[in-house]
């Protein structure tokens, strides 16, 4: 079943210049190829295409994150990049941006050029 396959990520851009800048550059994903429909990325083995579009509006909740070792030294070091992590007034978050959840999985929100929410997460 799906179980064993490959996992394919979507992401609108209406940039795809930008979009490769920063998902390559900024990110350090490590870029595949690029044709009329998408950019195409790739992370630790997961194909990710970044997809051309004409016009959209982002979602306000994730559409992308990264499950990290250390997500302190990753937002220090994307930080570091230019990034700016998202603050959400209803969640107590630390100096840095990163939110504890009651299951203690640590989670920092932060947005690509294009608006989408992406995070990283570090889980117990």
């Amino acid at each position: 079943m799906l179980s064993r396959c490959d996992l394919i990520g979507f992401i609108p851009t209406k940039d795809p210049a930008r979009a490769r800048t920063f998902y390559e550059q900024t990110l350090g994903l490590r870029f595949l190829s690029d044709d009329a429909f998408a950019l195409v990325m790739e992370a630790k083995g997961n194909m990710i295409r970044i997809v051309h579009v004409k016009d959209f509006t982002p979602f306000p909740f994730t559409i992308l994150g990264w499950e990290v070792g250390n997500i302190d030294a990753e937002v220090t070091a994307l930080a570091a990049r230019g990034i700016s992590f998202k603050r959400y007034p209803w969640l107590e978050q630390s100096e840095s941006g990163v939110w504890t959840s009651p299951e203690r999985a640590r989670v920092a929100w932060f947005p690509d050029p294009d608006g989408n929410i992406l995070s990283l997460s570090q889980h117990p």
